[in-house]
């Protein structure tokens, strides 16, 4: 999680994925739409570039021009935007200013579902499982005292 946060989790990062899923490609679009200074949203855009999120498309020659695109992995981010915006809606406004739609036109409900059995995966129904050595799922692991460690 910390390493996803270090690439993504930064609000001109968010907000600037939020754009290009709304379809705005262009940086005075996405200046204006997310509100982030110009270098700020500058220097987004590159670490987003470097870290595999977005790519850059030239639409024009002269002056040189680019787009900004969603890459696989920026793509693969659409069920953490959908979360973040019913969250948003539940816990930080009282009259959300964009409802999500699905193609059929009803408003989407963002869920998440296990990939094996199809059920609703709900909080207190996850096991955590650390795969870090020394760790566990409450931290540092101290290590076992051996009987040669003299201790």
């Amino acid at each position: 999680m910390a390493a996803a946060l270090q690439l993504v989790g930064d609000r001109w990062a968010l907000l600037v994925i939020r754009e290009l899923m709304f379809g705005n490609h262009r940086f005075a679009g996405l200046a204006r739409n997310t509100g982030a200074p110009r270098d700020r949203l500058a220097a987004r855009l590159r670490d987003l570039e470097a870290g595999g999120v977005i790519e850059r498309r030239q639409y024009q020659e002269r002056p040189v021009r680019f787009e900004y695109h969603l890459s696989e992995a920026g793509r693969d981010l659409t069920p953490v935007v959908q979360a973040l915006f019913a969250w948003g809606d539940k816990w930080a406004v009282e009259d959300p200013p964009v409802v999500l739609r699905h193609s059929c036109g009803h408003g989407l409900v963002a869920s998440m579902r296990c990939a094996h059995c199809g059920e609703p995966v709900r909080g207190g129904e996850l096991a955590f499982e650390s795969r870090d050595a020394g760790w566990d799922v409450h931290g540092p692991v101290e290590p076992e005292m051996s009987e040669h460690s003299g201790r």
